[in-house]
């Protein structure tokens, strides 16, 4: 067996006679699966053995290991005197983890804590987040940023949404906000904001309460957008090295990113089907999970095509773009790739002024505005709503806002 090979003599014994006995040999070949080395694995089962030997001692059945539990394991592994008196191993917490997660997809176990909202949430802010998704198209990213503002605030002002007050709503307000900054101040009015409206669809709460939340003054599209010249962007997409699988990786998601304007959760959400190599598209799914069917360049395709060919992990998941490292996986976040793009920026030498995947799609609209590119494609592809929000980048194309510039009107001297 793979097991075998994986653990030391009389390590496996020991596993058998632990709780994980059922499902060592599976553990294992996830293991593999996704990438992790021999000795590394042997490491995660050690952490698996002293798990179920830990989860024994508390008379409790494996069925019963969650979050919680491991969050008490590693206090355990801190306090431990068998531990050696040393702090708590983080590779023994990552195999109880790693374990967890696995017997969740073996359906061994719940996986409710796994869900962005907790099976402790309380109800109003479950049933928030289902009359998000199902009326707003809200994504769980979306619902985990609002989460812990609304939790806090059903803790603070209580679950009976009809003793809110206009007097209690902005107390809340505006000690969470003061303890901030502006843009995390802008989403806790935000956050609380769409809870309030939600209260008021369902009859909780009095129409136009959501009006006693106070906002933040702010001159929307008044800044320039932030954006990189044609040359920089060529650099930074160059600067990856196309015959590594890193490097093809990266090469693909920056030409995504900075000829087709997508946002970094464009890139993580998009799928092995959702490329159409007849057709030349590319199906994305934005804000509000609206599909819109981008067209996929030479140059863009001839890139996927050689990550799929060339550098793409081996893996049971669907989505385009992978880690490379163990564990090999679809990627956590959009953070993931704002700190791909971060490491390009940095690699190429670019003094960029964000570093974020949103410059380059902010790169890409001024660029097809250098071009001669009405505003109205311009705002086709990047998929806004209002014209407005295109009609932002007009204010970087200096030589089309001098030919509309009019003279001062000056007074003559007497």
């Amino acid at each position: 067996m793979l097991t075998n090979d994986c653990l030391k003599p009389g390590a496996l014994h020991l596993a058998q006679c632990t709780l994980a006995d059922p499902y060592v040999d599976g553990f294992v070949a996830a293991l593999v699966e996704t990438g992790y080395k021999q000795t590394t694995i042997q490491c995660y089962l050690r952490a698996v053995v002293h798990l179920c030997q830990w989860q024994s001692g508390r008379e409790r059945p494996l069925e019963e290991l969650s979050a919680v539990s491991v969050a008490e394991f590693k206090q355990h592994l801190r306090s431990s005197r068998s531990n050696e008196g040393r702090r708590a191993n983080e590779v023994d917490v990552r195999g109880a983890k790693l374990f967890l997660r696995h017997l969740q997809d073996m359906a061994v176990i719940s996986s409710a804590d796994r869900d962005t909202i907790g099976a402790t949430a309380p109800r109003l802010f479950v049933e928030f987040c289902e009359w998000m998704r199902d009326h707003r198209g809200a994504t769980n990213s979306t619902l985990s940023a609002y989460g812990r503002i609304i939790i806090d605030a059903i803790q603070s002002l209580g679950d009976d949404p009809k003793q809110y007050g206009v007097a209690a709503l902005r107390t809340f307000v505006l000690d969470r906000a003061t303890r901030h900054g502006s843009s995390k101040a802008k989403l806790v009015m935000t956050a609380l904001r769409t809870f309030v409206r939600f209260l008021i669809s369902c009859g909780e709460c009095p129409i136009g309460l959501d009006a006693a939340i106070p906002t933040i003054a702010h001159w929307r599209l008044s800044a320039l957008p932030r954006y990189l010249p044609a040359p920089d962007v060529e650099r930074i997409v160059a600067a990856c090295d196309p015959t590594t699988s890193v490097g093809a990786r990266d090469r693909a998601i920056l030409l995504l990113l900075s000829r087709l304007g997508m946002r970094g959760g464009d890139i993580v959400a998009l799928q092995l089907g959702d490329i159409d190599w007849k057709q030349s598209i590319v199906k994305v799914f934005g804000k509000s999970r609206r599909e819109v069917q981008l067209p996929l360049a030479q140059e863009v395709g001839d890139a996927v095509l050689r990550y799929l060919e060339f550098a793409r992990p081996t893996n049971k998941s669907n989505r385009l773009f992978l880690r490379v490292t163990p564990p090999i996986g679809p990627f956590a976040g959009h953070g993931a790739v704002s700190d791909l793009v971060k490491r390009a920026i940095l690699r190429a030498g670019v003094n960029a002024p964000a570093h974020g995947t949103h410059v380059l799609r902010h790169s890409a609209a001024t660029a097809l505005l250098a071009e001669g590119a009405s505003l109205d494609s311009i705002g086709v592809l990047l998929r806004h709503r209002s014209m407005e929000t295109t009609a932002h980048y007009a204010k970087v194309d200096i030589n089309r806002l001098r030919q509309l510039a009019q003279p001062w009107p000056e007074v003559l001297p007497c």
